[in-house]
């Protein structure tokens, strides 16, 4: 398989991923934490319920869980597959993580379109490449890709 094509089955698991966190209840994002080997090492969903955790992001909570757990080698050459664009607080702990690669689907711009100004949703305007661009050590960033699959994960979702 070529790299896109990886890249997409892989992001499709992320898409996955979303799905079962809408089925528990929570926001449809999903991340997975691919190696060098093309192994997946983690997959998290979104976390915002119960507890109404802001913070509680899919990728944010895969970041932390990845960096507490596996070593900074491995995070180097891992891709991390996330069902849409990290937001500024998940690119900053992606980046302070280590993890090498991100991947993703639905655009931080298009997803606001999106959920429009839904009070569990205030997207920020910020793509993740002008976080990363600050930081000191390179994160390679593909996206957006699969876009229309990965909007269509939130059709209903914002309007309720």
């Amino acid at each position: 398989m070529t790299t896109l094509e990886l890249d997409e089955l892989f992001l499709r698991r992320s898409f996955e991923v979303a799905r079962r966190s809408l089925t528990h209840g929570n926001h449809p994002f999903g991340a997975i934490l691919v190696d060098r080997d093309r192994n997946v090492l983690l997959e998290t969903e979104n976390g915002y319920m119960p507890s109404r955790d802001g913070t509680a992001h899919a990728e944010r909570l895969l970041a932390t869980t990845a960096c507490t757990t596996l070593s900074p080698d491995v995070l180097r050459g891992a891709t991390l597959y996330s069902s849409a664009e990290p937001c500024a607080m998940c690119a900053g702990a992606i980046y302070w993580a280590g993890i090498g690669r991100l991947v993703y689907g639905l655009s931080e711009h298009r997803l606001r379109a999106v959920t429009g100004d839904h009070p569990e949703n205030p997207t920020l305007d910020l793509p993740c490449r002008e976080v990363f661009k600050s930081g000191q050590r390179p994160t390679e960033v593909i996206g957006p890709l699969l876009e229309e699959e990965a909007e269509a994960l939130h059709e209903g979702v914002w309007d309720k």
